[in-house]
């Protein structure tokens, strides 16, 4: 039977790039394959990132990463929702599959090469990281993986890693797909520097806790089509990153209005940003309100957790003690 697993990391605060990149194919997919589906708090994967991780903070924001997946739909009674770290599994399969993984490959990938570029001592665990995430994969023999579109590169050494195995071992794992929320590939950073992301900092992102007055503030700065100085100058929507916000928080005739109104100049860009912000009000206060619940009976959330990786465990261990077997570790 089909079987989805993914991972999110917990290094800051969860935003709006996370949640419609992720989340909301978490939710989708948990309806559908119920327990079948797995989604893990990578914090092992957190600690490859020297730039990013912070001790004093990882349990912190390992819990909250839980809380806000709770929030906005995912049931941890429908699906199996844990900790890659209370599951020791992940890290013994990633060492088998690091003795099968040519370093070229590594090499190869793309996030590899930028992050370590950024770098002045490159950790050997930025290199593993693919090594691992299939690790995380395979070990439950997920055959389906929401991703975002900068982990199709992982998704294929994943699929190869698992051909290897198969083919020197015999047949063990299934070779896994990406799924895509295709409304949501590339969520724009609120600055107008390309992608939303937690490693450009807060200026560069809007979290799904965020309070209403602090999103508007950004908002209100945030770049549009500078082709537009003067409220009289036409715009042009397709180049406009409120315009994307659009397209994710508002609803059909608002998001066909701006079209039009822009292009004609009907309306300016501070109308344009008023009207975006009233539909991420009404989409994340529910969401907020729902992690308040949350974060006032924490042992919920803890307890969800420990039956997350309890039920995880019960998956991975005999997916382990099959490899061990193949090959070749020696039973007492």
């Amino acid at each position: 039977m089909s079987r989805v697993f993914s991972g999110i990391q917990p290094t800051g605060e969860p935003h709006i790039g996370n949640y419609f990149g992720a989340m909301q194919n978490y939710v989708k997919l948990g309806q559908e394959y119920g327990k079948r589906s797995l989604y893990c708090v990578v914090d092992l994967h957190a600690l490859t990132n020297p730039a990013a991780f912070d001790p004093a903070l990882l349990a912190q924001r390992t819990l909250d990463m839980a809380v806000a997946n709770f929030a906005v739909g995912l049931d941890p009674a429908q699906v199996i929702f844990f900790v890659q770290s209370h599951v020791p599994e992940h890290q013994e399969l990633s060492w088998v599959f690091t003795t099968i993984t040519p370093v070229g490959d590594l090499e190869r990938m793309t996030q590899y090469k930028d992050k370590s570029g950024q770098l002045e001592s490159v950790p050997a665990g930025l290199l593993m990281y693919p090594v691992l995430m299939a690790a995380d994969i395979l070990l439950y023999r997920a055959d389906t993986v929401p991703v975002g579109e900068d982990q199709t590169q992982h998704i294929e050494l994943t699929r190869e890693i698992a051909r290897k195995f198969n083919h020197s071992f015999g047949e063990t794992f299934p070779e896994p797909r990406a799924v895509y929320n295709k409304q949501a590939l590339r969520i724009p950073g609120v600055d107008g520097q390309g992608k939303m992301s937690k490693s450009k900092g807060e200026t560069s992102t809007i979290g799904l806790f965020e309070p209403m007055d602090s999103i508007w503030a950004k908002l209100r700065v945030a770049p549009t089509d500078p082709a537009r100085v003067r409220r009289t100058d036409p715009g042009n929507p397709d180049v406009c990153l409120i315009f994307d916000y659009h397209k994710l928080f508002s609803d059909l005739d608002t998001i066909q209005m701006v079209d039009v109104e822009c292009r004609r100049a009907g309306i300016g860009c501070v109308d344009c940003k008023k009207a975006v912000m009233t539909g991420i009000t009404a989409h994340l206060t529910p969401i907020q309100a729902r992690g308040e619940e949350l974060r006032a009976d924490l042992d919920s959330v803890r307890d969800a957790l420990t039956q997350g990786a309890r039920e995880a465990r019960a998956i991975a261990a005999p997916v382990m003690e099959e490899v061990r077997t193949k090959v070749g570790f020696l039973k007492l």
